[in-house]
């Protein structure tokens, strides 16, 4: 009996023995009724059926054996990706995915096998059943993965708003303390509670950021008339007073003034900064170069320190990436290895680029962001 005709002709038996090994795969099974331990394993194997009756040359048949089975535009899910998106909700994780496919093939086999006189065994059906089902694991694992990230993301972004309020009242309130005059000591902890509200505001923001890229909805920009001179030279003041023993230098040249998202450079500058200070050389200045011409604005970032290594440089805009600095102690700045790729993902919102270079015992990262006119406006 071919492969395909036993499939279909067993079917309540394969499923009886998908349902089974199914059970078994806790904690997540527990409690499921027969519906949904069989999920849409009928219509999987009905596909693998479809699919060994199916004439195939070699190249298809070469192509699927390595996951690539061609799909036609905008079709609609296969039983597979279906399979490991309610698998992804209800609590497996994907070695059990994975571990149903390799049960189900063991199974079929067997019970195909155990069915027919040794004469009847068709090598091909054999060839082709396990690149059906090694396809229908990469559906699934690609689907699996794809809703796994999806739901972590949406965590990780309602976290990061939520969080946002209750560290505003505690800021607001080591403000007021501040206002009270109420002594040196009260001052003091009122600004170590407002230096920490500032860093761990920065964390959030960077978190959310780096989710709403990851969700696929990228960096919103608002630009306005704003002048980069004036908005560094207040964020490099806030930077000093959170960090009084490093020195930061700012030097500012031709027009700065444009069409640009303000909010965001400063947060493109502060991220520049604080990595400087981590990397850097403690007891060496941080110098910012801002520089505007006919065509924009140039930004630099500059530390002097032990050179980055190459194998470094070229991954140091990806996201959650440490790089290996000075080791100087500055705790306080120390982030989640969110703020190089921040950094890049604002320039190019606002159709810049950044770039590094590390030599001498000097690090530099420019930003060079164009100008625009108001037809620009987001």
């Amino acid at each position: 009996m071919r492969l395909a005709d036993f499939i279909l002709d067993n079917m309540e038996t394969i499923l009886e023995e998908w349902e089974a090994f199914a059970a078994t795969l806790l904690p997540a099974a527990a409690g499921m009724t027969s519906l949904a331990l069989r999920d849409d394993a009928k219509q999987i194997l009905e596909a693998v059926a479809k699919d060994l009756s199916t004439p195939q040359t070699k190249e298809a048949q070469a192509e699927k054996s390595k996951g690539r089975a061609s799909q036609l535009t905008n079709a609609p899910e296969t039983a597979a990706q279906t399979h490991a998106v309610l698998r992804a909700r209800s609590g497996f994780d994907i070695n059990q995915l994975a571990a149903e496919y390799r049960a189900l093939r063991a199974s079929v086999l067997r019970l195909w096998m155990d069915a027919c006189e040794p004469d009847e065994i068709s090598l091909d059906d054999v060839v082709r059943f396990n690149e059906a089902i090694d396809q229908g694991i990469v559906e699934s694992v690609s689907f699996f993965s794809a809703q796994v990230d999806q739901a972590r993301n949406l965590l990780i972004g309602t976290l990061g708003h939520d969080l946002r309020s209750p560290l505003n009242t505690i800021m607001m309130t080591a403000q007021y303390l501040t206002a009270l005059n109420a002594g040196a000591s009260v001052s003091e902890a009122a600004s170590r509670l407002i230096n920490s509200g500032a860093s761990m505001k920065a964390l959030l923001d960077d978190l959310i950021d780096f989710n709403r890229t990851k969700l696929g909805v990228g960096i919103h920009i608002a630009l306005a008339d704003v002048d980069l001179a004036a908005l560094f030279t207040d964020e490099l003041e806030q930077l000093r007073g959170a960090h009084p023993s490093r020195q930061i230098e700012l030097e500012i040249k031709g027009d700065t003034r444009g069409l640009w998202d303000g909010r965001r450079l400063q947060q493109l500058l502060r991220n520049l900064v604080v990595n400087a200070m981590v990397h850097g050389a403690a007891d060496a200045p941080v110098h910012v170069v801002l520089t505007g011409d006919a065509g924009g604005v140039t930004i630099e970032v500059k530390n002097s320190g032990l050179t980055i290594e190459k194998a470094i440089l070229d991954q140091i805009f990806d996201p959650l990436k440490r790089g290996v600095g000075q080791g100087n102690g500055d705790d306080s700045a120390v982030g989640l290895g969110l703020g190089l790729y921040i950094v890049r993902e604002v320039a190019l919102a606002h159709g810049g680029e950044v770039t590094v270079r590390s030599d001498k015992g000097e690090t530099v990262f420019a930003v060079r962001l164009p100008r625009r006119d108001s037809r620009h406006r987001v």
